[in-house]
């Protein structure tokens, strides 16, 4: 099955780098559209691609949070290629926990402990939304939010990890595993 899986992989690999070098060659429009908007970081984000490529050939679903991580910050490397804005790493960085959680979200759908992975990286994209909201807004990146964008997204927050609080602790109680937050002392 694994070989099979290999085989088809690499065979249309294979077709699709076979057919690109001839369109390129047969159309050069094509290549001149490529040199204009293939730069350097287009690379990393193709490195990212690879790497999940490579998971995908080997049976490992848990390549596709690295894949991530390259990937988007591939797309953060191309953004601020595109438009100069190298100063927004000072809170773009804040997107990879974000990408962390797609990729366990990706290696969940792809059959690695699904329902676990599935909210572990939802919960990684909501922490990483609210840091870049908080720290875009502080450092000048966002100003979408007005004069109280951060009061209100501390509040938010805020809500989220009381309601996060409660639903944890309220499924779990009395049932002999742990309830409330992870890490808790149960001797109290």
């Amino acid at each position: 099955m694994r070989q099979n899986r290999t085989n088809l992989a690499l065979g249309i690999l294979l077709i699709l780098i076979g057919g690109w070098l001839v369109v390129t060659r047969q159309v050069p429009a094509v290549q001149d559209w490529l040199d204009e908007n293939f730069t350097w970081p287009v690379w990393t984000i193709g490195a990212g691609l690879l790497i999940l490529l490579i998971g995908l050939l080997t049976g490992a679903p848990g390549m596709a949070v690295p894949a991530s991580i390259v990937a988007g910050i591939g797309g953060i490397l191309y953004y601020q290629n595109q438009t100069d804005d190298f100063a927004s790493w000072s809170y773009m960085w804040t997107l990879i926990p974000g990408f962390v959680g797609v990729g366990t979200i990706l290696a969940g759908l792809l059959g690695e402990n699904t329902r676990r992975n599935l909210s572990h990286g939802l919960n990684l994209i909501v922490i990483s939304a609210v840091l870049f909201l908080i720290f875009a807004t502080f450092l000048g990146g966002l100003s979408i939010l007005g004069d109280y964008g951060v009061a209100i997204l501390l509040i938010l927050l805020g809500v989220y990890v009381l309601i996060r609080g409660f639903t944890r602790g309220g499924s779990s109680r009395g049932s002999g595993s742990n309830s409330g937050y992870r890490g808790q002392d149960e001797t109290r």
